[in-house]
């Protein structure tokens, strides 16, 4: 189904309320944008690809947690790795392009997709829709990025350069990029990047994006009513948003309805597991995760069936506010692209002084009420160097001193001062 394959690819992959439940900023120029029946082919499938990815990443999230809530982006995730992908190469770049299912692994026709999505992307904004994003390469001016790697930015993602003081004083360049990241995400995600986590980072690629949007049915407030709700640890009381009419199918023992918001180009899936024990997740043991997951397969599977039913029933949907952040480097390594992050990696696209990932570091928001969706979502993925650059000696100015203003060109003094007590 198209609306719940793109509500995958910009939105929370799934949420959990017991285990799991299914620069500047880009502001692009007003007006419809019209997709090309070619754009819309690549697009699925783009949207194939991060559902799948999103899957995996989110079921690597989960091992070892109950009765977590968790809130994913697999299209900010992924496209912060794809601004890393453009600057990898040789096996660092196909581990890569694996791990994130990529439909083309380079040259013309990734480029075509990329742009693509920043089209469907730009699409999606329409009265009671809101969605920006931005892109961004930081970097130290000690380590210059290579030219012909910010402009394959700027072009497939529309990315900015901005400069910050990452080697020297990189406490103060988390400031300025977790202050850009607070302004992208309309304040959700005011603290992107922990104290301390730029240091032995050369360059930064983050993705920040926020989307809120209206149902197309809002629901009553005058319906919502509290009711229980089962955890592993036992009954919890949730405030439930009522409506009736909502289109649902069922698969696999999974049960599935769509929620449209205003215009019907997105859509939020609800998607209840099959009753009884947890589903074992793939490649971990039975109870290991916290999360009961559909594989992607599934997941395309009851998308089709859902485009297709006719069956109508009243849906109770818990009212949520969510947040979450963690590093993703455990579980990326899990998927796949471990070698990324050691210094085997090949980033020299990037800088010959580029090393490996340093850093993947992601939070979101979710909040789900009676009148709509409001979601953000920020990735910064760094680069460390091979070696930082040496720290320069500094002549402090802590004694008794003298200044000169002089013409450079004779050596002439125009002024001449001793300072002796510059507080005084």
């Amino acid at each position: 189904m198209r609306n719940a394959r793109i509500a995958a690819l910009i939105a929370v992959v799934a949420v959990t309320v017991t285990g799991c439940a299914a620069a500047a900023k880009q502001h692009h120029a007003s007006g419809p944008v019209v997709l090309t029946t070619k754009q819309v082919a690549t697009l699925r499938a783009y949207g194939q690809a991060d559902t799948a990815f999103g899957l995996g990443l989110l079921k690597e999230v989960c091992v070892g947690k109950t009765d977590a809530n968790i809130a994913l982006s697999p299209l900010s995730v992924s496209s912060a790795l794809g601004l890393a992908y453009l600057g990898a190469r040789g096996e660092t770049a196909a581990a890569m392009a694996r791990a994130l299912h990529l439909p083309a692994a380079s040259g013309p026709a990734l480029a075509a997709g990329l742009r693509a999505r920043l089209d469907l992307l730009a699409s999606l904004v329409r009265p009671g829709v809101e969605f920006s994003q931005s892109n961004r390469i930081w970097a130290d001016r000690s380590l210059p990025p290579e030219p012909a790697y910010v402009a394959a930015l700027r072009s497939d993602y529309r990315a900015s350069l901005g400069h910050v003081p990452l080697v020297s004083d990189p406490d103060a360049a988390r400031r300025v990029i977790n202050s850009a990241i607070d302004r992208d995400t309309h304040g959700h995600i005011p603290n992107l990047l922990p104290p301390h986590s730029l240091h032995g980072i050369g360059w930064l690629l983050t993705n920040a994006l926020y989307l809120k949007a209206a149902w197309a049915r809002p629901f009553s407030r005058a319906f919502t009513a509290a009711g229980s709700f089962a955890t592993s640890a036992g009954q919890v009381t949730a405030h439930y948003l009522n409506g009736r009419g909502y289109k649902t199918a069922s698969a696999d023992g999974w049960t599935a309805t769509s929620l449209p918001y205003r215009g019907h180009r997105l859509a939020m899936v609800a998607l209840l597991p099959p009753a009884g024990e947890r589903l074992p997740v793939s490649g971990h043991t039975p109870g290991s995760s916290g999360c009961q997951l559909p594989s992607a397969a599934e997941f395309a599977a009851l998308s089709a069936r859902l485009s297709r039913s006719h069956h109508e029933m009243s849906i109770a949907l818990p009212k949520v506010k969510l947040t979450w952040s963690g590093s993703l480097m455990t579980e990326l390594a899990q998927l796949g692209m471990g070698q990324a992050f050691t210094p085997a990696a090949n980033f020299t696209g990037i800088s010959p002084k580029a090393c490996c990932i340093g850093l993947v570091q992601h939070a979101a928001t979710l909040t789900v009420a009676e009148k709509g969706t409001v979601a953000s979502a920020a990735t910064a993925v760094g680069i460390s160097p091979t070696a930082l650059p040496a720290p320069q000696p500094t002549l402090k100015f802590d004694r008794p001193y003298l200044l000169v203003i002089e013409d450079t060109l004779t050596g002439e003094p125009l002024m001449l001062a001793w300072v002796a007590n510059p507080a005084g």
